[in-house]
């Protein structure tokens, strides 16, 4: 059973001397000091000044924890009337998710390990549901969407924040040895154009390589096709 399908305390006992809220913002902060690695129950009470055995009367398990966590951070979110033009509306969700993954550089890696929806991220999707009302597409789609916009965020964030970058380098190179041996002339070919200068800076900014590469992956799933 999720966590918030569990009352915050038990009916009988003590009165509560914490809430969910409090361990899991003292649980987020830990995280973006030190890390995901970081974040334990042990670790936690410490930073709330009792011990490790009074939390696990709100939080049953770290992984409980966890799902915390990630769904804190959706209230991040500002989340506007719908304009009527569902593409931009949804590149400006996916704009707010790649700047509060970036604010929590922890973030992406659970949101590809444990995909979580609770309250606020449950808010997201009726927010992104309600972008896509008058979309044709249907609503499988609509929430394969919703989460591969997620999933798509979390990667590119990833790889910003440079968590593969050594072994994209060392692809990389190999990549350019094979083209260069000759066998590979399609390779070769996409290679050099994708090396060639850009026109302007711009070009060059991750935020706006993002929301191409996001506007372009939704209107792909979400456009009929003709």
């Amino acid at each position: 059973m999720v966590i918030w399908m569990r009352p915050e305390q038990a009916a009988v006992g003590r009165p509560a001397e914490r809430s969910r809220a409090e361990i899991t913002a003292a649980a987020v902060a830990l995280a973006d000091r030190e890390g995901l690695a970081a974040v334990s129950m042990r670790r936690v009470a410490a930073e709330l000044g009792t011990g490790a055995a009074s939390l696990y009367r709100y939080v049953a398990t770290r992984d409980d924890l966890l799902d915390l966590m990630t769904d804190s951070t959706a209230a991040g979110y500002d989340l506007p009337e719908p304009t009527g033009d569902w593409l931009a509306d949804l590149v400006e969700v996916g704009r707010q998710a790649r700047r509060i993954m970036r604010r929590h550089p922890w973030l992406p890696a659970l949101v590809t390990a444990r995909p979580v929806l609770g309250p606020n991220g449950v808010d997201v999707l009726e927010h992104v549901l309600g972008v896509l009302a008058a979309q044709p597409a249907g609503a499988a789609a609509k929430l394969e969407a919703f989460a591969l916009m997620n999933a798509f965020t979390a990667v590119f964030v990833q790889h910003e924040l440079g968590g593969g970058e050594p072994a994209t380098r060392h692809h990389a190179a190999y990549l350019r040895q094979v083209a260069a041996a000759g066998g590979h002339p399609r390779l070769a070919a996409a290679l050099t154009e994708a090396a060639a200068p850009a026109d302007g800076p711009a070009d060059h900014d991750e935020a706006d390589r993002y929301e191409a590469a996001l506007a372009r992956v939704l209107a792909g799933l979400l456009t009929p096709p003709r």
